[in-house]
């Protein structure tokens, strides 16, 4: 099974090109992040055009998470507990009815700059919520995979350059050793288990020829539980 996961910075501003991936990659199941709509607005014929099914959880302007899978899903859960008055799009999970079933988390992690600011402290509490259900998750005994735009640099060697994110939200020792946390649950980084040769970012800047440069940073992950 093909599994991917992207940040799309809006999915109908960049629908074409969106699509046009989809066709040459042809992944089972994405993850996609940052929709910026409700849902609506959500493009869902031009994916099911394509053989997916949508779960989707929108979010006006800002934020939205969705699934796509050319399996059928059931289970779907939007949102995280432990905060009721968070509005906020930023997870959704289903099952995957393969012929091996997954249960599959597209996650969109509050960036929580500037520090010293409530976001880095929603941040914080959106770590110890994530937390709660990633343990909970584990006692099912489930192939699982939480996936998506975690906005944190785990180690030194996911940034180009560590003294650029000295002062970021992205680069924090409670925000690491959060992540550091879900994995010592149980959860296996993919990219660990299974490193890709050459690159090792997930995002550039957009400015100051970072892409051509290859000066990116590692904050889109898979975690995989002991069955995945």
């Amino acid at each position: 099974m093909k599994l991917a996961t992207w940040n799309v910075n809006s999915v109908n501003a960049r629908l074409p090109l969106i699509l046009e991936w989809f066709r040459d990659e042809a992944p089972d199941v994405c993850a996609l992040q940052e929709l910026k709509c409700i849902d609506e607005k959500f493009p869902t014929e031009a994916f099911e055009s394509l053989g997916y099914n949508c779960a989707v959880f929108g979010q006006k302007t800002w934020n939205g998470v969705a699934i796509l899978s050319k399996f059928p899903m059931s289970d779907i859960t939007r949102g995280l507990e432990g905060e009721e008055a968070d509005e906020q799009s930023r997870y959704i999970e289903a099952v995957i009815e393969a012929p091996q079933p997954v249960r599959f988390a597209s996650i969109y992690l509050p960036n929580g700059n500037p520090m010293g600011t409530e976001k880095y402290d929603y941040k914080l509490r959106w770590l110890e919520r994530l937390r709660a259900r990633a343990e909970a998750l584990l006692k099912l005994e489930e192939m699982t995979i939480l996936t998506g735009d975690f906005n944190i640099i785990p180690t030194k060697a996911d940034c180009f350059k560590e003294s650029v994110w000295l002062d970021d939200a992205l680069y924090q020792p409670a925000v690491r050793r959060a992540y550091q946390g879900l994995k010592n649950l149980g959860y296996t980084d993919a990219f660990e288990a299974v490193p890709p040769e050459g690159n090792r970012y997930t995002f550039w800047d957009y400015q100051a020829g970072a892409w051509q440069k290859n000066e990116g940073i590692r904050i889109d992950h898979h975690l995989l539980s002991p069955q995945a």
